[in-house]
């Protein structure tokens, strides 16, 4: 008798169109691709870092509004590089500051976007802790109020309780507003997750607050900042000295650069140029000329 052929089992099953390898592997790489598709962590960290809109505001009102301010007061190119040499570059955000401390609305709007621009900035890094356990919850909620309460406290000490107590406030909601955007998947790990469902007043909440702190960042800042450095208002004290030009000694009002010895180097009102001033009195009113929108 003729041996029967051994069985080798059973075939695997064919595909009618012979496509199943094809099918195989694209099933296999399916996974793969949504994977690569979805964006890693560190390029959702690198973009959190890079910042938004309050980065880029602070950064140009910094570095352009002092130089309006000194440019406006003054009336001129020439008086203003007179006077930003006078005062030397080291004192450049004298300039800034004095406009924070005697314009009450711009220093209660810059320390609300400084406090969520610092907040997010911290996050992004990895600074706020994350998990629902209690000891995670209370210390994020520490990091969430202590920089609100510091910049209402700075406020307050300045400019007055009450604008300090807003301050404070509308600080710590915009904060809690990005602790909301992680949980929503506005930021974070979730970010362009299409299966990450939130729930709807958690959107609209992470909304609001976007819309909030965009607005309080391009439009109310920057306006805030123009109005004050165009507001005819010296950024400093103005202070009577006597001033020696020559053999004559005259009593004429500066505006003070810096201090030196005895008196002042400032800016001299009367003659349009930097003087040096001893036996100075404060002047009450701190106006030197018109504001921009009367002129």
């Amino acid at each position: 008798m003729r041996p029967l052929p051994c069985s080798a089992g059973p075939r695997p099953k064919q595909s009618p169109d012979g496509n199943q390898e094809h099918e195989d592997g694209r099933a296999g790489r399916a996974p793969h691709a949504r994977e690569a598709e979805r964006p890693s962590r560190h390029e959702i960290t690198e973009a959190d870092r890079k910042g938004g809109p309050g980065h880029t505001v602070l950064l140009a009102l910094a570095l352009a509004i002092p130089a309006v301010k000194v440019a406006y007061t003054l009336g001129g190119g020439g008086a203003a590089t007179d006077a930003l040499m006078g005062m030397g570059p080291g004192n450049w955000w004298d300039v800034l500051l004095g406009m924070v401390l005697t314009t009450p609305l711009l220093a209660c709007v810059l320390g609300v976007v400084a406090s969520r621009v610092v907040f997010a900035l911290f996050a992004a890094r990895g600074a706020v802790p994350r998990g629902d356990d209690p000891a995670a919850r209370l210390r994020r909620a520490g990091l969430t109020v202590l920089n609100p309460v510091a910049t209402g406290v700075v406020v307050a000490c300045f400019i007055g309780p009450w604008w300090g107590l807003g301050t404070a406030v509308a600080a710590y909601l915009l904060r809690r507003g990005v602790v909301i955007e992680y949980r929503t998947g506005r930021r974070g790990r979730h970010h362009h997750d299409p299966h990450f469902a939130p729930p709807g007043w958690q959107r609209r909440l992470a909304t609001g607050e976007q819309v909030v702190a965009l607005t309080l960042s391009v439009v109310v800042l920057p306006l805030l900042g123009v109005v004050s450095a165009l507001d005819g208002q010296a950024w400093t004290s103005v202070v009577r000295c006597e001033v020696s030009d020559g053999a004559r000694t005259r009593v004429a009002r500066l505006i003070e650069l810096q201090r030196q010895g005895n008196g002042v180097v400032g800016w001299n009102l009367d003659q349009g140029e930097v003087s040096n001033g001893v036996g100075c009195t404060g002047v009450e009113s701190r106006t030197v000329r018109a504001p921009w929108w009367r002129a």
